[in-house]
């Protein structure tokens, strides 16, 4: 995509002492998405057209938060009030960059950090055992604090159920535990406070593969709160029964470690999985046996996907790969088979703890199928994790990500500009999260800071703290 945008909105470094705010400027040659998901985003985040003139009969100028209420007050769209796209194009103009402000501080790394559905809980999984959840409306007080239960290395993902009365995690084990996050204590240690139950991903039906040495990478909750789907170091993607408790589907999915899945959208028929195969594969449950084929593979990275996130409707999501890129797909375009195909790159890369080659960058898949592509973040060290915008604040017009280099940073979905950069933590950011309705993120490090960026921002003064010694990463 193009080089970076200089976005309407100044991060005035006043604001932020600790961390550090960049908009960069986009050149004038830059390609936009010309797709219909780019309709899409302008319909769901762009205002009424006759709001976009301050005084009718004139000529239509960028539109301002100040143009578009003298035309709400105008009623220059008939309508006599914002509608949700109007409100979207207000509240996206003004993003989350003040601050930081931190939440919490532990002597560990912390691997995920997710705001609930409605965004009054947000729970942070850290790398030694701990998992806290946040009452956000009571001032981020510790509404449960929670020890883990048998954890190897550490934890890799955690999910709320839909109804925020439980809480899955899992780690490089094939064992899930579960937790009534819903009970009184504040406290939950694993099977002495209170019972965390073992949910076993192992299957009986399958002798080709050593599950005590299998680890889950990400678990998810279904909408209805009834299944959990999980990506596997095996190879394979599982559904799981609450209700049955046991695996009702293993999918031997990919030809490598799967590090991602996630369900396509509300009716949980579709999955989306990728893998370190660098392929990104969907799943159709509703013609599918348990050792079926995939629906569609959809292929353009160069090395594994880390993470996907769908957009909700069923058709477009975005990965973040190894090759230092998050792509964004649209499943109309994916082929019905595609054999898997060797790296186009040096096979002894490992992101692990080596820095990507330089020559790489200008490398593109021959067969690249994916709609666009967003450069500038780093994706080393560990799995790190990209998302789309709200919908309710931003009409889903921004994707944003963390990245190895401590940064968190936003992009523009259609233009593909770079619209911030903030720099803060001494550690990959490996997880993010924005609020569902206000305008606050929330980054979390391997130097252990979950961070709050708001606008505006509180009346306190951001955290203050001293550079410490940065710890090697494995």
């Amino acid at each position: 995509m193009s080089t970076p945008q200089k976005n309407g909105i100044a991060c005035d470094d006043g604001n932020a002492p600790n961390g550090t705010c960049v908009n960069q400027d986009r050149s004038e040659d830059s390609d936009y998405l010309v797709h219909d998901i780019a309709q899409h985003t302008n319909l769901r985040s762009g205002p009424h057209e006759n709001l976009s003139r301050g005084v009718p009969g004139k000529r239509k100028l960028p539109v301002s938060t100040v143009e578009m209420l003298v035309g709400r007050e105008g009623n220059y769209s008939g309508r006599g009030r914002f509608s949700s796209a109007d409100g979207c194009h207000v509240l996206s103009r003004y993003l989350p960059v003040n601050g930081p402000w931190w939440v919490d501080h532990l002597k560990s790394r912390a691997y995920v950090s997710q705001f609930s559905a409605d965004g009054s809980l947000f729970v942070a999984g850290f790398q030694r055992s701990h998992i806290r959840i946040y009452n956000v409306d009571k001032g981020w007080k510790v509404q449960k604090d929670i020890l883990a239960k048998s954890l190897r290395w550490t934890i890799t993902d955690a999910s709320l159920s839909p109804d925020q009365q439980f809480l899955v995690y899992s780690s490089l084990s094939p064992i899930v535990h579960i937790v009534n996050v819903g009970s009184a204590a504040s406290e939950s240690i694993a099977n002495i406070t209170e019972i965390h139950e073992g949910l076993d991903f192992s299957v009986d039906d399958y002798d080709d593969d050593d599950y005590e040495g299998i680890g889950i990478f990400s678990v998810k909750f279904s909408t209805d709160g009834k299944e959990l789907v999980a990506a596997s170091s095996d190879n394979s993607i599982y559904v799981y029964d609450l209700e049955a408790k046991r695996p009702s589907l293993r999918i031997l999915a990919h030809k490598s470690d799967v590090n991602t899945v996630c369900f396509a959208d509300e009716t949980g028929h579709l999955l989306f999985s990728g893998s370190d195969d660098h392929l990104c594969k969907v799943w159709d449950r509703r013609c599918f046996g348990t050792r079926g084929k995939a629906a569609g593979v959809l292929v353009g990275h160069l090395e594994g996907i880390t993470f996907i996130d769908s957009r909700g409707d069923g058709r477009y999501f975005i990965s973040n790969g190894k090759d230092q890129t998050t792509k964004l797909w649209d499943i109309r375009k994916m082929s019905s088979n595609v054999p898997y195909t060797p790296r186009l790159r040096d096979p002894h890369f490992d992101y692990r703890w080596m820095d990507y080659p330089t020559h790489a960058r200008a490398v593109k898949h021959p067969h690249d199928q994916s709609l666009a592509t967003y450069k500038g973040h780093k994706v080393l060290r560990t799995l790190i994790r990209c998302y789309f915008s709200p919908a309710y604040s931003t009409g889903q017009k921004y994707i944003y990500t963390g990245s190895s280099d401590g940064s968190l940073h936003i992009y523009d979905l259609v233009s593909g500009d770079q619209v911030v950069s903030c720099h803060h933590h001494e550690a990959p950011v490996r997880d993010c999260s924005w609020h569902p309705l206000y305008p606050t993120i929330v980054t979390s490090s391997w130097d252990g800071v979950i961070a709050r960026w708001e606008f505006p921002g509180s009346d306190e003064e951001p955290a203050r703290h001293a550079p410490r010694q940065r710890r090697p990463s494995y």
